[in-house]
């Protein structure tokens, strides 16, 4: 079978990410004898310059990792709401929802302590052995992709009248970098010199230093920029100047953490993933609801399936996922609910809302998310809130959350066979996923080609980096960096990269398992994968793309689960080529928060079967790119050859494999 590459093969290592520089840097630091840890984190130092537009030091990354012989554990590398961000504190300034951007919307920075921790426990490098790729790219210039001098164009306007010290890296002259341009980011290469030599000198040893560099973030010169700079207030897309709530005792504070993975058995598998605080369970409940007896893979009632099943997993999300105290998994993840659940899928697009009712209890949903489910006026793809909120679409019931009957005026259960309303869709591109702001499609659900820039505010999804190592000695590793992208917040120019957003995830109403609270992770999209067989680990992957990434990841997983082999192994890039989609059936993460009932957008490759197929079952179907949707990666081990592969994603000609 045609693939647009090879899955790569071989015994000494394989790396896959979002970027050929990180992938190359991360195969050099295993050719220069680290092992997978070290490759991931100069890989992740390297997405911060390359991928700028996507994720910066002061974001977040959840990690996977499976040490050879040890168990697979969590490093959560996704900071809390600061100590002064209340949901008392927001709505008196106004505010119906954390702003997209800007200060207010700034957790406290995880991904770089998680990577530190990561070096020392488990890699065997110096700070200076991993950043030296960075710095080379930072100091020296690397050949910009497409999207970073588009993502620039977007926000111009406000980096020329608002966010100067962003304008002075990415508009130097007045111009934004053309494809293929050097950009060159000398603040940040200069920021890593002066940790080195700090954390050098503050001791001999490798672990000590960088746990001096660690100090140094949270409290030495980088930790004294980034508070400073969050009591700066800013444009953001409240269309207002706030100041954050950030500052140096929340800095200070924080540390990133191990955790145990959550699992799903099925079909001889194991999957692990981050807990409740993430979306990683999503893909858990995805495989949970699945029957026994699959439709032929990449059928239409195999893809209906899939797009109904995955409504019903994340509308429990909406109401039971958070950083709270208690997150019923061992139920949403159990037979009996999942057979209940099961039983609501029909034969026809479902356009409700439907989260379930674990042990008896009562969903619970944000007004927002009501409204938004209701089809109230202003809550389309990058719709907010309008006048005209009507009555919750939520399930209630048993412990599957069966719905009550039909109240007037609500939207129903399923859409009538061959019903295709129109709606708003977010384009669909080549470069590899959908873009964040509303546009027209025409009047059978197709995107028009038209394009939808972001606002002057900055309003904008953002997207993701991902990356999968695995070594000789049988470690493995996935790591999905964000946040802190050049749309998100000023740089700080002192340091070369901005703040972060993840506060714009959670609500600002008490009493919910994502409410805004002092201390508290925000509910995360970002949700690395990794597959075990018999127990043993076999396959690490993941994708950017917010709220799609784990239904791509189910998409990519089952195919990967369901073809054949191919030169003995798994088919990994035969299954990242294969026709991929999503649904928005569901209030999506990012401000403005908005959900399109009944909506799947697919690639044009599925074929014609497929659409007319679902159209007539009632899908809202927006028909993209040949290549359009998702942007995995993965790699992988034969654990009884210890034959290594990998394959990455053709989607937006920049994500790349290498190994031997």
């Amino acid at each position: 079978m045609f693939t647009t590459r090879p899955t790569l093969q071989g015994t000494f290592g394989m790396v896959s990410s979002t970027h050929w520089l990180a992938t190359q840097s991360a195969m050099a630091v295993l050719e220069d004898g680290g092992n997978a840890f070290d490759a991931a984190v100069a890989a992740g130092f390297v997405l911060h310059v390359v991928e700028p537009h996507l994720n910066g030091p002061a974001g977040e990354v959840p990690i996977i990792l499976a040490p050879a012989g040890r168990p697979v554990r969590v490093l959560c590398g996704q900071g809390p709401a600061p100590a002064g961000a209340s949901v008392a504190h927001y709505t008196s300034l106004g505010l119906g929802l954390v702003p997209g951007t800007g200060p207010l919307a700034a957790a406290v920075p995880g991904a770089f302590d998680a990577w530190m921790l990561l070096l020392r426990d488990h890699g065997s490098k110096s700070l200076a052995e991993v950043l030296r790729y960075a710095i080379g790219y930072a100091e020296h210039g690397h050949p910009a992709v497409e999207r970073i001098g588009e993502a620039v164009e977007t926000v111009r306007a406000l980096f020329e009248t608002e966010w100067t010290s962003s304008a002075e890296i990415y508009l130097p002259g007045g111009r934004s970098v053309a494809p293929g341009g050097l950009l060159r980011n000398r603040p940040l290469a200069a920021t890593w010199r002066r940790l080195i030599a700090e954390a050098e000198a503050a001791s001999a040893g490798r672990e000590a230093q960088l746990d001096a560099a660690r100090r140094i973030w949270r409290e030495g010169f980088i930790g004294e920029a980034l508070a400073g700079f969050a009591a700066r207030p800013a444009m953001d897309t409240s269309g207002e100047r706030h100041a954050g709530t950030l500052t140096g005792d929340d800095l200070a504070a924080f540390s990133a953490t191990y955790e145990a993975p959550v699992t799903h058995d099925w079909n001889g598998w194991t999957v692990a993933k981050a807990g409740g605080w993430s979306q990683g369970p999503v893909f858990l409940q995805q495989l949970a609801l699945l029957p026994p007896e699959l439709p032929a893979y990449g059928s239409p009632e195999y893809v209906h399936l899939l797009i109904e099943g995955g409504k019903l997993a994340m509308a429990d999300r909406e109401a039971w996922y958070g950083d709270a105290q208690e997150v019923p998994l061992d139920t949403l993840l159990s037979g009996d609910y999942n057979a209940a659940r099961r039983a609501l899928i029909g034969a026809h697009a479902s356009y409700e809302l439907r989260p379930g009712s674990p042990d008896g209890r009562t969903p619970r949903l944000s007004a927002h998310a009501v409204a938004a489910a209701a089809g109230a006026d202003g809550f389309g793809a990058a719709g907010g809130p309008g006048s005209g909120a009507g009555e919750p679409t939520v399930g209630g019931g048993g412990p599957g959350g069966v719905p009550p009957a039909a109240a007037p005026g609500r939207v129903p259960t399923e859409a009538a066979p061959g019903s295709v309303p129109p709606d708003v869709a977010p384009e669909i591109d080549r470069n590899g996923g959908a873009r964040g702001d509303a546009c027209p499609v025409d009047g059978n659900g197709g995107a028009r080609a038209d394009t939808c820039p972001i606002d002057r505010n900055g309003t904008t999804r953002g997207d993701t980096c991902h990356i999968d190592v695995v070594d000789r000695w049988g470690n493995l590793v996935s790591a999905t960096p964000s946040g802190g992208w050049l749309q998100s917040n000023p740089v700080v120019p002192e340091l070369g990269f901005p703040l972060g957003t993840r506060l714009q995830m959670a609500w600002l109403e008490e009493g919910l398992p994502n409410s805004l609270t002092p201390g508290r992770r925000p509910r995360t999209t970002l949700t690395p994968s990794l597959a075990l067989r018999d127990g043993v680990p076999v396959m690490a992957f993941g994708t950017p793309g917010g709220d799609q990434q784990d239904q791509w990841q189910v998409h990519f997983f089952l195919a990967v689960a369901l073809r054949g082999a191919v030169r003995g192994g798994l088919d990994l890039q035969g299954a990242i080529d294969a026709p991929n989609w999503h649904q928005d059936s569901f209030p999506g993460s990012f401000f403005p928060r908005g959900m399109r009932p009944g909506s799947v957008t697919v690639e044009s490759r599925i074929g014609r079967r497929i659409i007319d197929e679902l159209r007539r079952r009632g899908h809202r179907v927006t028909v993209g790119d040949d290549w359009s949707e998702g942007r995995l990666c993965a790699v992988a081990r034969d654990p009884e050859s210890g034959v290594l592969s990998a394959a990455a994603n053709p989607r937006g000609m920049q994500g790349y494999a290498a190994g031997r």
